[in-house]
């Protein structure tokens, strides 16, 4: 799902799907929204951290498939 944003920006990533946060360049989940933050969860799980909306993008292709094969990779470490 995609959060639809003013007409004038691009859409951004919505609650349950990976986005990057391009100040910190850092990729996580989208968790919720708080105020005027989006706060993002790190792939592997962790503390959330809070991103302003202006910098909360979808991460390309080779961003998210590094993400999804970082979470696979800590499953078959783990046993799961």
């Amino acid at each position: 799902m995609l959060v639809r944003m003013a007409s004038n920006q691009q859409t951004r990533p919505g609650i349950g799907e990976l986005a990057k946060d391009t100040a910190s360049g850092r990729i996580g989940v989208v968790m919720g929204e708080v105020g005027a933050r989006v706060q993002i969860r790190p792939v592997g799980g962790g503390v959330e951290w809070d991103a302003l909306p202006v910098n909360v993008v979808a991460p390309t292709a080779r961003e998210e498939l590094s993400a999804r094969l970082a979470i696979k990779n800590g499953n078959s470490r783990d046993g799961l």
